[in-house]
């Protein structure tokens, strides 16, 4: 797979399709589902750990002062919550071997 390929939940679901044997409405609703409860979760303020691949972390960032690269002006960025993606060790490692 080249870095300007990209995976979508359709292409997941066909794969579960092909692995697993079931159909491809019900591949696609396993594939939605367990997006649905991750953003759920993510939504409740709950970090989502899958083990052997990564985590996705929600954090929450103060009020800072920010500066307008074009003018230099200063201007207030409010609080808000970000979420992350820390790739678990098992999936660095097979990154790196390819």
């Amino acid at each position: 797979m080249r870095s300007t390929d990209t995976l979508t939940r359709a292409e997941i679901a066909e794969a579960i399709h092909r692995k697993l044997g079931v159909s491809r409405t019900e591949s696609l609703a396993m594939v939605e589902a367990i997006l649905q409860h991750m953003c759920a979760a993510l939504a409740n303020g709950e970090n989502v750990k899958i083990s052997g691949f990564g985590t996705f972390l929600l954090r929450d960032k103060g009020e800072r002062i920010g500066r307008n690269p074009k003018t230099g002006v200063e201007v207030p960025i409010t609080p808000r919550r970000v979420l992350t993606f820390r790739a678990s060790h098992m999936l660095k490692d097979r990154i790196a071997r390819n």
